[in-house]
């Protein structure tokens, strides 16, 4: 991959999501990262791509001898998309996913996969050399079966030339500009449900300082009642 390629920011016109194999039995081997929060990140993932109709390949491996249905919350995202099913570990190796890759036209392919050292390292390499794909790899919607192994295998795949990301920098970098106000709204209900710390402080500025009603509806809040 060229500097000058590297220095291209990924925006809803140039970029692809590829999610390979979050399915229960995978995310049950994952040590590097709390498998909620990586369940989180995923979905949070997969909303952004839909914000901005990002072309989106879901590949899974033995699904129904091994390692069960990918997470509900996120085939809710995408209700309609079908789901390449695999025998490989490497999905580079199965040609639906190939053929689903290069109908997109899009060289720059963002990667949220488990397991890290495997699935995700095996189809990075392979997208770059044999495809010619610039590969961003979602390090906090990744999960390898070891802290060291999501390690080893990211410092391995940045050495290669693979690009290492967040999620809600994803998100950010498709956005961009606050003034795209056909996806603020979308963007921001993204963080208030996913983005953790950050979104707890959208929900406060927007109820506490800019005095929006609450996003949740609920009973009648009864005041204090100090014993006689």
């Amino acid at each position: 991959m060229s500097n000058k390629k590297l220095l291209e920011m990924l925006t809803p016109e140039n970029s692809q999501l590829i999610i390979i194999d979050h399915q229960p039995q995978m995310a049950f081997g994952v040590q590097s990262i709390d498998r909620q929060t990586l369940k989180n990140n995923v979905v949070g993932l997969a909303k952004a791509a839909k914000v901005f109709n990002i072309p989106t390949t879901i590949t899974t491996v033995e699904t129904e001898g091994f390692s069960g249905y990918t997470y509900p919350e996120l085939l809710s995202v995408f209700p309609d998309h079908k789901i390449l099913e695999r025998t490989s570990m490497n999905s580079w190796d199965d040609q639906n996913v190939r053929d689903s890759l290069a109908k997109n036209g899009r060289k720059k392919v963002v990667v949220a996969g488990l397991w890290t050292e495997v699935c995700n390292l095996s189809f990075a390499l392979c997208a770059m050399l044999e495809g010619d794909y610039e590969i961003y790899m979602v390090a906090d919607a990744s999960g390898g079966t070891s802290v060291e192994a999501h390690k080893y295998a990211m410092d391995r795949m940045v050495q290669a030339g693979v690009v290492p990301v967040t999620w809600q920098q994803v998100l950010l970098e498709w956005q961009r500009d606050w003034a795209r106000k056909d996806t603020y709204d979308a963007v921001m209900d993204i963080v208030k449900e996913h983005s953790g710390a950050y979104g707890m402080g959208v929900d406060y500025a927007y109820t506490m300082v800019h005095k929006a009603p609450e996003r949740v509806k609920h009973g009648e809040r009864i005041g204090p009642n100090p014993a006689k």
